[in-house]
């Protein structure tokens, strides 16, 4: 592959700051050569991404971040060529977007009696409306300068034991990669190293994840580091893991110094003895026009 695969991005169908449609276009501009849009436990901007994929030329993967609790922590679980319209898989991210629903309205309940009052309402405001997160009110909290970054929004009101924070009830592991194979995708742990896990709980998550048949660790990612990146690729080479890339990218102001994702076209390559997850996908299936129906399935077709 030439040009640089990307298969972690965001938009704001869940909590990235640029549409769909113009995040195509950047990833394009920034050298992209093969794209995978994987919002938050929701599909909503796959159409038009790959309606603008298809205007370009640039390869396009459907995909969703989905949120998992395994072992008592937040897990996410990265679904790519899944069809979007397949029964199982819309009907569990209904049920995370519910909660998600409710779970916002609890942290602006939280937060309220902090004396942050409306957070809620300000959150809603910079989001779609259909997908809060807590991203959302990280972001409203800087603007009214409650902090200086998103991230110390999250260190001293979102996470646990602080103020705002509202443990995560979602997807078990079995669900998550379920929906994904159901709908014909594959299955990938997205930012292994986020987890902070032990080399014990690490295997034994990888382990539970290959027997449900998750098939792919994410080793080049916007919140690795260097060596990091040489541990996962060994982990995925030693489990028989496919390796694959995504900058994790949420909008263009947002960077490592605020948050863990870098710009689109700026991932480092493979470590050499890898299997990239896209190995063996036919590279023109990728690029076939845009149907009328659907241009998502015709991405994959």
């Amino acid at each position: 592959m030439n040009k640089i695969p990307d298969l972690h991005t965001h938009s704001t169908a869940s909590d990235g700051t640029l549409a769909p449609a113009v995040l195509v276009r950047r990833a394009a501009a920034a050298g992209v050569g093969l794209l995978a849009l994987t919002d938050h436990d929701t599909t909503a901007g796959l159409v038009e991404a790959a309606q603008a994929a298809a205007e370009l030329g640039l390869g396009f993967v459907p995909g969703v971040e989905i949120s998992v609790t395994w072992a008592g922590r937040t897990i996410h679980v990265v679904g790519l060529g899944v069809d979007h319209t397949h029964p199982g898989l819309t009907l569990g991210l209904a049920g995370l977007l519910a909660f998600r629903g409710w779970r916002a309205e609890e942290m602006g309940r939280r937060l309220a009696k902090t004396g942050i009052e409306g957070a809620y309402a300000g959150a809603r405001a910079l989001s779609n409306g259909l997908l809060i997160g807590r991203t959302h009110f990280a972001r409203l909290l800087v603007q009214r300068r409650v902090a200086v970054t998103e991230r110390d929004v999250f260190k001293h009101f979102l996470v646990t034991g602080k103020p705002g924070y509202v443990p995560g009830d979602w997807a078990s592991l079995e669900q998550a990669v379920g929906w994904i194979r159901d709908s014909g995708g594959q299955a990938v742990i997205a930012h292994p190293a986020r987890y902070k896990l032990t080399r014990t709980k690490l295997l034994h998550l990888i382990g539970r994840f290959r027997e449900l048949g998750g098939v792919g660790l994410e080793v080049v990612c916007g919140s690795h580091a260097r060596d990091e990146a040489f541990t996962y690729a060994r982990h995925a080479r030693e489990q028989r893991l496919l390796a694959s890339a995504g900058s994790d990218f949420h909008g263009p102001q947002l960077t490592l110094s605020t948050q863990p994702w870098i710009d689109l076209g700026r991932l480092a390559a493979l470590p050499d003895g890898c299997t990239p997850i896209w190995h063996d996908w036919p590279a023109a299936a990728r690029l076939l026009p845009a149907a009328a129906g659907d241009p998502v399935r015709a991405a994959v077709a």
